[in-house]
């Protein structure tokens, strides 16, 4: 069967989490902008917010966003969920785990799985993962692909 082709490709724009209630009170949002702000750039939506209901992070794009809305029986992950983002370059990748890290020095809530580099001979996988205060952790990955291959490639 072969698979349907769309041009331009789709491509995915937010990811969605319920959060506690207090999370999204004025501390917690400000420590959420500060983080998020701070590691990736990010920046608040207030057209889309909502103090104390939902608090919408701009992701370089209007129509890339991450949602947190509040409950009263919030999303719970276990060690390793995670959704994922891409950057253009293995500094780009340093200089969000620089900020991290030096965030987590400030404040132990920040967590850090450690930057790797996963050598798959096509492409070199440099990665780490992060989270504050959110169900989901962040991995931050970066393709390093090898001469003659790039990511239309195919396998």
């Amino acid at each position: 069967m072969n698979a349907p082709v769309f041009e331009p490709a789709p491509r995915f724009n937010h990811v969605a989490m319920s959060v506690s209630r207090d999370l999204l009170t004025p501390a917690g949002r400000s420590d959420l902008l500060r983080f998020y702000g701070e590691v990736f750039g990010w920046s608040e939506m207030p057209a889309m917010s909502e103090d104390g209901k939902l608090l919408v992070l701009r992701a370089y794009r209007n129509d890339q966003f991450v949602f947190l809305a509040a409950s009263d029986d919030p999303m719970c992950c276990d060690a390793k969920e995670h959704w994922g983002m891409s950057v253009a370059t293995p500094d780009m990748l340093d200089r969000m785990y620089d900020a991290a890290r030096k965030l987590r020095d400030e404040d132990p809530r920040v967590e850090i799985i450690e930057r790797k580099t996963d050598d798959f001979k096509a492409v070199k996988l440099h990665s780490f993962y992060v989270r504050f205060r959110v169900p989901l952790w962040t991995e931050v990955q970066c393709f390093e692909w090898a001469e003659g291959i790039d990511e239309q490639s195919l396998p």
